[in-house]
């Protein structure tokens, strides 16, 4: 019963952390193609309190629950591919962290630009890009640590 209980979390985990990404990501591009900068402030304000709230709560399970996985099933943790997972979890985690400050940032950049009834400044412009290219590295690594989990390759 644990065994399965904690795969459970572990793949809910794993879940949240990808669709959540992928939402996050879809919801921020339209609302930048609008170029409307109370779009931007409404979307980024719900975009920061989902990372908040689904994502760290995931990425905080993960290594949580895929620990106690490892050690219940009776893998090493020297094992090749748990090494991969932990380090691209870290290459996730070294891409995702500022990315969240980046989110608060161009969140408060469009609410000000709303509240002038100005456009979106060339600041919001190179965070966005910035925020944008940072999402590929991270997503990257989540599905390959998923293919990991999947597949646990041997040797």
């Amino acid at each position: 019963m644990t065994y399965f209980v904690l795969k459970f979390l572990h793949i809910i985990g794993a879940t949240v952390l990808l669709g959540t990404g992928a939402g996050i990501a879809f919801f921020m591009l339209v609302a930048h193609r609008t170029g409307n900068a109370a779009t931007v402030a409404a979307v980024a304000r719900i975009v920061v309190i989902a990372d908040f709230v689904f994502t760290t709560t995931a990425v905080i399970a993960q290594p949580v629950t895929g620990i106690a996985l490892a050690w219940y099933v009776g893998y090493s943790l020297w094992e090749r591919w748990l090494i991969w997972s932990i380090v691209l979890y870290l290459i996730t985690g070294a891409f995702w962290l500022p990315v969240v400050w980046m989110q608060m940032e161009m969140r408060k950049i469009a609410k000000g630009a709303a509240a002038n009834g100005e456009p979106l400044p060339a600041r919001y412009h190179r965070l966005f890009w910035t925020w944008f290219y940072f999402g590929f590295p991270a997503f990257a690594a989540v599905l390959a640590i998923l293919w990991l989990m999947i597949t646990r390759p041997v040797g």
